[in-house]
């Protein structure tokens, strides 16, 4: 088993203020299994890595042009530019681009 996708929950944890039932949504993965993440006992694999992977990504960004500890507050927001859908299920649907287009516009404003 590798444990670098743990790492990455911890860094998702860390970095986005994100609780273990908030990566747990996104990823589809229940809180006490995301909880072993976090202790670094076991790792996802498969769908559940992707979307952490995918989720990861969009932490990094929105910590840059946000305050970290108001990222998990922005992820579970409905948002009238994803048909008033909340980030956090869209990430857990897949729709990773949907959110990523979303931040680049918070990101360069002036580009939306």
């Amino acid at each position: 088993m590798t444990l670098a996708y743990a790492e990455e929950a911890i860094h998702v944890h860390d970095t986005g203020h994100l609780s273990d039932r908030d990566i747990a949504r996104a990823t589809g993965a229940a809180p006490s299994t995301v909880r072993e993440w976090l202790a670094r006992r076991s790792a996802p694999s498969g769908v559940r890595a992707e979307r952490l992977a995918e989720l990861s990504s969009l932490v990094e960004r929105l910590a840059r042009v946000i305050r970290p500890s108001y990222i998990p507050v922005w992820l579970s927001k409905p948002i009238p530019a994803l048909d008033d859908d909340k980030p956090i299920d869209r990430i857990a649907k897949g729709d990773y681009r949907s959110v990523a287009r979303l931040i680049s516009g918070l990101e360069d404003p002036g580009a939306s």
